[in-house]
């Protein structure tokens, strides 16, 4: 398929698709969604794996490690793959490995060949993201750009959402399977869409393909370094990070990796990862927020379930349930401040998103306790998220403002890296901090309640002769008034945990808040365009 061009008066030439833009942009969407879906689609349906396969739960754990590992190692490089073979090539290539592999998940026969199609999974998935995001900038013009990443962003931040509730309906009704199985549909469907209409730009045929030396020792740096940083992060909380000798021995691994990649990329002449592209204000700041962003999505999601079902009782469908009134609120805000980006600068909507989303995580730590209703709490999630609405898309434009168009690939791929690193990070960290700062709230509860408290001393004694008079013993009867003040401690301690942990991230959101006015102005709907003056 040929590409239309515009001739500019100035002998200027702007390529455009043949195809409706529209029908590239579900097409690639069709894929990005399904791949950020099967990151968390899983997470629910570990332990039918674990009992299927004759495994233990933590040894089922691998099975969304391998898949992150794998795919964090990609991701950032997937422009430079792209560049190599080609972008509708190389995207081809990676729903081709994803579909393979998700049919070699459904039908592993035990736990080590699941791991390794996981990991194979988790390769192909690593190109789809950046290469769809890429395809939209490419292929619409500066004036639609945000309404197309609106639709893209739809995808990367409603799978999520919608990832467990439907894990848990299907290894509920049907088999742990069939998580893999149900997208193959979907993925062939996007595999032949992407064939027929997808084409790349004359700039990316001028780039440099053939004859490029691999950079062994950048993979090698990267490999080590992403790989070690996703496995210490999935698993640090778990093995009492550095209690553990494999933990440190990662963490180790990791920052001497990383820290050597960067400065063997900066110093290459066609580096696998283009560092230098962080000489940018613009750039870095665009992807630092990326990844506060992704910090936050993932995070927020980890917080609102699990204080649901382990202080309040919920089931896990109860608590997705909660999770769907974000989901919908998302839904609606993305066209819209697609729109808007074309009519407002990026950084006064990004200001914006940044605002709405401390006031939210301020008023979450301020109303949050034992009595929330389900109303009230997925109130209190619609309040947390509505500023991502207003994220997204803006943030993602930002990042290529002032970039050359020939390094669009490069770019998003980074970016898609800076958010799936964010969310790693942000469930790693108030995982811990939930254990950490519960522990140390039941701390300073119990020392409130001690025999030589006159409050405590009369609440146990009524609370045992309550309980007596049901038939018990006496001794019994204050045993288990003991036990039922405990349990009150630990579910007090835990709810004051997540009070601090929305306190720190309403705060991080402010800093957010503030970087946000050093961003360079944009010519709203003139693309990554830098507005004069």
């Amino acid at each position: 398929m040929s590409a239309a061009a515009q001739t500019l008066p100035l002998g200027q030439v702007i390529w455009r698709p043949r195809v409706n833009p529209w029908a590239i942009a579900a097409t690639v969407s069709i894929a990005a969604f399904v791949e950020v879906l099967d990151t968390s689609v899983a997470n629910v349906a570990l332990p039918y794996i674990a009992g299927g396969l004759g495994a233990s739960y933590d040894d089922s754990t691998w099975v969304l490690t391998s898949y992150l590992a794998a795919n964090a190692i990609v991701l950032p490089i997937s422009g430079w793959l792209a560049e190599m073979i080609g972008r509708k090539r190389y995207f081809m290539l990676s729903l081709s490995i994803f579909t393979l592999s998700s049919l070699a998940c459904g039908l592993a026969p035990n736990l080590p060949l699941l791991l390794l199609f996981r990991a194979v999974q988790g390769v192909g998935g690593g190109g789809l993201q950046p290469m769809a995001q890429a395809i939209l900038n490419d292929t619409f013009p500066p004036e639609q750009r945000g309404q197309a990443f609106a639709l893209y962003g739809v995808t990367a931040v409603l799978a999520p959402t919608v990832g467990p509730m439907l894990g848990g309906w299907i290894t509920d009704s049907y088999s742990w399977r069939w998580i893999f199985f149900i997208t193959l549909p979907a993925v062939a469907l996007a595999l032949y869409l992407t064939h027929a209409l997808v084409e790349d730009p004359p700039f990316l045929h001028r780039l440099k393909r053939g004859g490029i030396k691999v950079d062994y020792i950048g993979i090698s740096f990267l490999a080590l370094g992403v790989g070690s940083l996703q496995v210490l992060l999935d698993k640090g909380q778990e093995d009492d990070w550095f209690g553990s000798h494999f933990i440190t021995t990662l963490i180790i691994t990791a920052t001497i990796c990383l820290i050597s990649l960067v400065i063997w990329e900066w110093f290459r002449k066609e580096p696998i990862i283009d560092v230098r592209m962080f000489k940018s204000f613009n750039f870095a700041a665009a992807n630092l927020m990326m990844f506060m962003m992704g910090f936050m999505l993932f995070s927020t999601l980890v917080l609102i379930p699990e204080f649901l079902q382990t202080l309040m009782g919920y089931t896990a469908e109860l608590a997705g349930l909660v999770l769907s009134g974000g989901g919908v609120i998302l839904l609606v805000m993305m066209p819209i401040v697609g729109r808007l980006t074309s009519k407002i600068q990026a950084r006064w909507l990004i200001a914006t998103g940044w605002l709405c989303m401390a006031i939210g995580l301020f008023y979450s730590a301020h109303q949050i306790d034992l009595f929330v209703s389900f109303k009230f709490a997925m109130w209190l999630r619609v309040a947390q998220v509505v500023g991502i609405g207003f994220l997204f898309v803006p943030i993602t434009a930002a990042g290529y403002i002032g970039i050359p168009e020939e390094k669009g690939n490069s770019v998003s791929g980074i970016i898609n890296f800076m958010r799936n690193i964010g969310g790693s990070i942000g469930t790693s960290v108030v995982t811990t901090m939930i254990v950490r700062r519960a522990q140390y709230h039941q701390q300073i509860l119990v020392g409130h309640i001690t025999r030589g408290t006159p409050a405590y001393r009369s609440a146990l004694h009524g609370l045992s002769s309550k309980i007596a008079h049901s038939g018990l013993r006496a001794v019994d009867a204050r045993d288990q008034a003991i036990a039922r003040f405990y349990e009150l401690v630990h579910r007090q301690g835990g709810a004051l945990s997540y009070m601090d942990i929305f306190w720190v991230l309403g705060a991080l959101c402010s800093v957010m808040f503030v970087l946000a006015f050093f961003l360079k102005k944009n010519d709203p709907g003139a693309g990554g365009q830098v507005a004069a003056g």
